[in-house]
Formats: structure tokens, sequence, C-alpha cells
């Protein structure tokens, strides 16, 4: 059997390198993903058992501490100095390299997910999988999609400890009576795990993993996601607090879109955040409150809902809502009316087109009336292409009311367009509503919103000039323009760098 070698790199978890081949073998279905995580003898798994129960049995290390997010960190550091302490009485000669590979191994299964810890620091990878004990680990690479690991979990009880971890430091639970768990990690990557007979080959974990670097405008922009004339558009529409929804299929990149434009929100404004598990990371200087649903207990006691975090979230004065995404009748009769109570909302929802959007919300079981529906202004559709394997703003759309005899309906006019001919996204059609709500919200004739327009995008199309893509960065260049927009003018038209503001 011959493998053909794709991509061969180095991945670093806990000061531990380790290599990853990328091959495809003769008479195989998928491409391979291969972990190079060096293996040790029955003399040094001993000795790794013994340094296991010695940190466990150090009083200043507690176990019930080992699940607690709070105290990672300082368990980490605490973790380190008791084990190379040991190290040092037992193996005085042991060479700093493998002192630093062994306690990172000790780290990974005590404190961790054991060798998934490597597939966590991938950041070449976009999902993890495990499927059983049986079967090999899973990942979706985002060059490659789906490959088959070198990986396997020794046993379903190892699965299920490794839920119970991700469980507990997520404020949740996972159990036989409860056997479906969705939570994030401490990292910020999406959970989700299965306990068997439900799921019937064994338990799963799936973990989405997310960038530790944030994406922002400046990358959409250069990765061709969206343009600079687009995103002076949403920033226009969000800085005069007009409704959005972000629309999309599953994976389209409708939650990272959402995630780029919110420091588009000046910074005086209080901000809520809904979701059911934490995906958005807003800049530092940002007014605002991150609030995230809990599952009931075993008893069914407990429970906060997104209708429960909606409801209350009126009651705290927010200029801003941002609802992770809304799927109930519920949530969109409570979002619509916080639109119509003069409160500003952006969410994300599960349709491929504006057409099918408003379809969604206009029937069963959702049900939104059309009246209701009006009070978004703005429609961004995400779409993903798996056979390019790219993301593209399908369309940017506005609403407009229209009457078929007594019936009042929406339909959607589309302002820009992603031609796949060319891969760009070019103007299909003039406004007819979007302009008219701005210039009532604002003042500005049509050609002072043009205008305005205009320099949003020359302070965008600067950013990626000049590849000020952080998300604390852009926040400040957003936040300053608010405060001194004569000054990053100046720094703008005289193209001087980021670190003159």
């Amino acid at each position: 059997m011959v493998d053909k070698l794709l991509k061969h790199y180095e991945v670093e978890s806990e000061s531990v390198k380790v290599g990853v081949q990328i091959v495809y073998r003769d008479g195989d279905y998928v491409r391979n993903y291969l972990l190079d995580i060096p293996e040790y003898g029955k003399g040094t798994q001993a000795l790794l058992d013994n340094l296991k129960h010695g940190i466990i049995m150090d009083s200043s290390i507690k176990a019930e501490k080992l699940l607690d997010p709070k105290f990672l960190d300082l368990l980490k550091v605490q973790f380190r100095e008791k084990a190379a302490k040991i190290l040092e009485v037992q193996l005085p000669n042991i060479e700093k390299e493998t002192e630093t590979a062994l306690v990172g191994i000790l780290l990974h299964e005590m404190l961790g997910l054991g060798k998934i810890e490597f597939l966590l620091a991938d950041g070449y990878l976009e999902e993890i999988v495990v499927n059983n004990s049986k079967d090999p680990v899973w990942v979706y690479h985002k060059e490659f999609g789906w490959l088959k690991t070198n990986l396997h979990i020794e046993s379903e009880e190892q699965i299920q400890n490794y839920a119970n971890i991700i469980a507990r430091r997520g404020g949740k639970q996972i159990t036989i009576l409860n056997p479906l768990l969705d939570t994030h990690l401490v990292t910020g990557d999406r959970a989700n795990a299965t306990l068997y007979p439900i799921s019937s080959k064994g338990n799963t974990i799936t973990i989405r993993r997310f960038r530790r670097d944030p994406w922002t405008i400046t990358d959409f922009i250069k990765n061709k996601t969206t343009n600079s004339d687009v995103m002076a558009l949403i920033w226009t529409c969000m800085q005069y607090e007009l409704n959005m929804i972000l629309s999309g299929g599953t994976a389209s990149g409708k939650t990272s879109f959402l995630n780029i434009c919110l420091p588009f929100i000046q910074p005086n404004h209080r901000v809520l955040t809904i979701e059911d598990t934490r995906e958005l990371t807003l800049p530092d200087y940002l007014h605002w409150i991150p609030m995230t649903t809990r599952e009931p207990n075993a008893e069914g006691k407990g429970g906060v809902a997104m209708i429960d975090l909606l409801v209350n979230s009126l009651r705290q004065r927010p200029d801003r809502i941002i609802v992770g995404e809304t799927r109930r009748q519920k949530e969109a009769e409570v979002m619509f009316e916080a639109m119509h109570t003069g409160h500003s909302v952006y969410t994300t929802f599960h349709a491929n087109t504006a057409e099918e959007t408003i379809r969604r919300f206009t029937n069963p079981p959702i049900n939104i009336p059309p009246t209701v529906l009006d009070s978004v202004h703005l429609n961004v559709v995400m779409f993903r292409n798996r056979r390019l394997g790219v993301r593209r703003v399908l369309q940017v759309a506005e609403y407009i009311p229209e009457k078929r005899g007594a019936i009042e309906t929406l339909k959607a006019n589309t302002l820009y367009r992603w031609r796949p001919s060319g891969d760009v996204i070019a103007k299909d059609a003039e406004s007819i509503r979007l302009f008219d709500e701005l210039s009532m919200h604002t003042g500005m004739t049509y050609s002072e919103i043009n205008a305005d327009l205009a320099v949003k995008k020359k302070i965008l199309d600067w950013l990626v000039k000049n590849d000020v893509h952080a998300v604390n960065d852009v926040g400040t260049v957003m936040a300053k323009y608010y405060i001194e927009p004569e000054h990053i003018m100046d720094i703008v038209d005289k193209n001087k760098k980021f670190d003159s503001i």
C-alpha cells in the first residue's frame, strides 16, 4: 500500500509538538489525517501513572477543582510545578525536552480530552467527531474536507468521561436520563454529545472548532466573502440602528458574519447578546452583556430558555439586542416586538435566500404576519459553496411591502448579489425602501447618504490595505471614528499606519 503525502505540518499543545500528515492510501475511500504522537513503553507509562497519583495526592491540587474552568489556568501552573519536582527526584538526568513532553501529555490526560487536545490545537480543523470507541476519530479539514484520523478512543466509558468533563465545564450535565448535551468548551468551541442508546452505535462527541483569532471585516473582504461596498452599507444601517437578519444554510457563516459586523456599534450603546452557546466575540470597548441559555436539571427544573432571556433583556434597557439564532414562533414574536418598541435587533436564521426567509417567517410554524416582518430593514444571505470550499454573501436585500388584493405581503428587493461566474459581489438593483428609511432616521439626503457610504468604504479599504484585522484593533478604528471622525479620515487620506491612531 502506497501513501501519497498531500500536506505536512506541525501542531503544538501544552508545549508538545507533533507532526500532522494528510495522506491518501491506495484502496482507501477517504483521505487520512495522521498524528505522529510519541508512544511510550510500559516503564514510562508506569512513571506517568505514578506522576498522576502523586499530583492527585498533593493537597494543594484538589480533585474537585480539576473540572472547574475558573481554576484551569492556575491548576496547569501548579500541575507543571508538581510534575517537574517529582520527575526531578525520580529521573534526575531526564532531558528537558522529554520532561516537557511528559508533563504536556499528563496535562492532556488529567485536565483535558487526551489526544483530542492535539486536534483542538490544529488551526486547519473546523470539526472534530467521535462516533464511538470502535471507529476512528474524524475531522473536517478546511482544505481537504472530512478526514479519517489514526486516533481511537479506547472505550465507551472514556468517551462518556470526556463528555462529562465538557458538560461540567460548560455548567451543564449529561446523564442516561439527560443523554443530549449542547454546550461550549473553555476555548469557546461548540460541543455536542450524545449517549448510548440514543446514539445506537455508541457515545458521540462533536466539537465545532472556532478560530482562536476571530474573523473580522478585514479578513472577510480579503478572502472575498464580502466587499467594502456591502460592508459600508451594513455599517451605515447599523450606525443608525436599523434592524438586520442574517440568513443562510448550515455552516454558511451566518454567525461569523454577524460577529464581524458588531464593531460597527457605537461604544456608548448597551449591547445584549442572547445565545444557546457563546459564539460571539465583541471588542473590549463595547458595553456588552452576554447571556446564554441553560438546560433544566434531571428533575426538569432550573432551565432558562432563549425566550426567557429575550423577555428579560427588554427590562435591561438595551440599545442593541443580538439573538444568536431565531428558531421558534415565540422567540420571533418577542424579537419583532422589540424592533417595534425602538430596539435595534440583529439575528441569524436558517433560510437559503431572501425570498425563502420571508416565506419561512410568514408561514407555519413561525407564522409571523408580513406587517410585523417589515420592521426588518436589511437581510443579508450567506452561502457556502461546498465544491469550491468558499463562503460568500449571496444576497443583500431589503423587504418591500406590497398588496395582492386585500392581502398584505412582502417581496425581497436584492441590492447586491454574488455572481459565481466572476466570483464577485455586484450591485443588482437600486434601493426602493432602505434609503428612505436612512433618510428618515438621519435627515440626510440621498446624495449625503452616498457620500457617507463612500467615506466608510474608504476606511474599510484602508483597514484591508494596512492589514488591521485583530478584533480590538478594528474596534478601535470604529470607536475613534465615532468620537473623532476628522482624525480617522486624516489617517486614511494620508494612508498612515494603524499605530498613528
